[in-house]
């Protein structure tokens, strides 16, 4: 068998130091990055704070007032001059909503208009509804339309005593022991009775495009606004508003 030939004590000296050095500088380099790189808690934070910034659905309004549902960019938007305790307003309600999450190119934009028949309960109802919406956003103020929707005893009978918002917050309660929501309905409220605007529901379809409106008056079908969407696109009225009669879902609005 042939002997081993292992190298002198010289060779090794002088391959091992700038092997040592080169180790150090693995080490160092992995060291640097080990403390850029972000921790697994810090990744999953980083994570949930990117999903909480795109919650909203890109190109939907989220704040008010005005209220406004559905896409942001639409061309059109519906104005609905609505009372939270009108029986007709409040069979539309869903109607409505129905129509606007099935037609993209048209938003939904509430407009207070509490009457008098139906005074204090009206303006409540409206003060609650503003108070959730300025505290949680936009969906939370379609939420609480739709929930005094579904209990008032309505004709200005309003919410039965006993019964509390859910989940009604600090903000909320603060904003509703302050005049803020008040100056935004008596502000609907004006502009209202400035457009000769008295019943409930009325509705003012405005073309983005053009700024032409349509009045509507009543519980429209979607029939009758598609109607009058084309006879906005199609450049039939002047800019001023002009009305329109429409086919009512029950009877007079009111």
């Amino acid at each position: 068998m042939r002997p081993l030939n292992l190298p002198d004590r010289g060779t090794l000296r002088r391959f091992a130091k700038p092997v040592t050095i080169a180790a150090t500088c693995v080490l160092l380099l992995w060291l640097a990055w080990r403390l850029a790189a972000p921790t697994t808690s810090d990744t999953s934070g980083a994570a949930v704070q990117t999903t909480d910034s795109v919650a909203a659905p890109t190109g939907v309004a989220t704040s008010g007032p005005p209220w406004r549902y559905g896409r942001a960019d639409a061309r059109y938007t519906v104005v609905e001059y609505a009372d939270l305790e009108c029986p007709f307003c409040r069979a539309y309600f869903a109607v409505l909503k129905h129509w606007i999450d099935t037609h993209g190119e048209v938003n939904w934009q509430w407009h207070h208009l509490p009457l008098s028949v139906h005074e204090p309960a009206a303006s409540a109802d409206a003060r609650l509804v503003e108070c959730v919406g300025e505290t949680n956003g936009a969906a939370a103020f379609w939420k609480a339309v739709a929930w005094v929707y579904e209990n008032t005893r309505g004709d200005g009978q309003g919410l039965p005593e006993a019964l509390r918002y859910p989940g009604l917050t600090a903000g909320a309660q603060r904003c509703l022991t302050s005049e803020r929501p008040d100056a935004a309905i008596r502000a609907q409220m004006a502009a209202a009775a400035k457009d000769g605007i008295q019943v409930t529901p009325t509705l003012r379809l405005l073309d983005h495009k053009t700024g032409k409106t349509l009045v509507l008056h009543g519980p429209v079908e979607g029939d009758a606004l598609l109607s009058a969407i084309d006879l906005l696109a199609a450049g039939g009225t002047d800019p001023a508003s002009k009305e329109m009669p429409a086919e009512p879902l029950g009877d007079m609005p009111r």
